[in-house]
């Protein structure tokens, strides 16, 4: 397909995905204002109460972020008094995140927001997993390279 057809908006494959993560963005920016966070701070805080503690580059890695666009998201984070950012005595390089009391609260309210999530979303609960299951597949084909 080496010809102006290749071109052609309905032809791509990045442009649903892209619309897609824009689309499902706004579906949670309401119920992330409720928590005074954006999307990409309720990732890091995903991340965080899954395992406290890890560090900045860790964090990174899983979210695919590097720290030039984390560093602002955890000094929010911080100012909102979510997480601590505490430099480890070893190796001052190295940054390590640990969550607050209010932080680990917040867990406790965000618990509801993938089910009103799944409700905004009228597709079948199996679809979005196979959805899930393909987007993790060419994800990690991409990383691969």
């Amino acid at each position: 397909m080496d010809t102006t057809e290749s071109l052609k908006l309905t032809n791509q494959v990045c442009f649903p995905l892209y619309a897609l993560s824009k689309e499902i963005t706004k579906l949670y920016r309401p119920l992330l204002d409720t928590l005074d966070m954006t999307y990409p701070q309720y990732l890091v805080m995903m991340v965080l109460w899954e395992k406290d503690g890890l560090t900045v580059s860790e964090v990174g890695e899983k979210l695919l972020l590097d720290s030039g666009t984390l560093t602002p998201l955890l000094k929010r984070l911080e100012n909102k008094s979510y997480l601590n950012r505490i430099r480890k005595k070893e190796d001052e390089r190295v940054v390590q995140l640990f969550l607050t009391d209010g932080g680990r609260n917040l867990q406790q309210k965000a618990c509801g927001i993938p089910g009103e999530m799944l409700e905004k979303i009228t597709v079948k609960h199996e679809d979005l997993l196979q959805l899930k299951s393909l987007l993790d597949t060419v994800l990690s084909k991409i990383q691969q390279k």
